[in-house]
């Protein structure tokens, strides 16, 4: 096929939630109003400290709450997937925001996360691959990116199916038109910048010791215990040094 075997450690399991609430409970509970929404993205519990994380982003009438766990780690893991789910679900940062929600889908999905490496021969004859299935998935440890790299390689198959229909002509050397689109555009660009970010993923601190360091120090930041504060940059470098950094 055009898609070979790739590595599991290239793909991550995505389970998410919709969950039905009012959109005045969604603007109180989120502070938001009128067209505005929220947006968050989890590093730690939500994947029981393996490689992945939590999302949550407001719908107009909805919550679309999950989290994603590397395909690679989840042998290992401690915790079934839809554990970790309803774990989150439990967490007292989430709770109150989904209280008394109604839940209308449940949903999964394989995600890519090889970045360059793992996209495919993108054209046949009468075949251009597009989105996920072309590998277009970009996970930066503070963002994910998928929808937008899905639109915009939809849009430059479009553009090469309208040129190749006034062509008459659907062959691959035809539909080679799609790279050329896909090059000009910010998905191969930014697909070529970020190529080196999925070997950084992997490592495993980022996801167990890392956040719990940054809770840590925030925690001795802001206590208040009548006894004298530490320099910043002493405090930072004595939790630093308990992980070994």
């Amino acid at each position: 096929g055009m898609v070979p075997a790739s590595d599991p450690h290239h793909y991550a399991v995505g389970v998410k939630e919709v969950i039905g609430l009012t959109p005045e409970q969604i603007n109180d509970r989120f502070n938001i109003t009128g067209e505005e929404g929220a947006a968050w993205l989890f590093a730690g519990s939500p994947s029981d400290g393996l490689m992945g994380g939590g999302f949550l982003y407001t719908n107009k009438d909805s919550i679309s709450l999950g989290l994603v766990c590397g395909l690679g780690d989840i042998a290992h893991a401690q915790k079934s997937v839809p554990q970790m789910l309803e774990d989150f679900k439990q967490h007292p940062a989430i709770r109150p925001l989904i209280s008394g929600g109604k839940l209308l889908e449940y949903s999964g999905h394989m995600v890519p996360e090889g970045g360059l490496a793992m996209v495919p021969q993108m054209v046949n004859d009468g075949v251009m691959i597009v989105g996920d299935a072309a590998g277009f998935c970009l996970n930066l440890g503070f963002t994910v990116r998928g929808m937008d790299l899905a639109i915009a390689s939809a849009q430059a198959a479009a553009t090469t199916v309208i040129a190749a229909k006034e062509r008459e002509d659907f062959s691959a050397s035809s539909l080679a038109q799609y790279k050329r689109e896909l090059e000009q555009s910010c998905v191969m660009r930014d697909m070529q910048h970020f190529r080196k970010i999925p070997a950084l993923m992997e490592n495993p601190r980022l996801f167990s010791q890392y956040p719990r360091m940054v809770a840590d120090i925030m925690n001795e930041m802001f206590t208040i215990d009548g006894k004298p504060n530490k320099p910043v940059r002493k405090m930072i470098m004595g939790h630093a040094k308990k992980i070994g950094l």
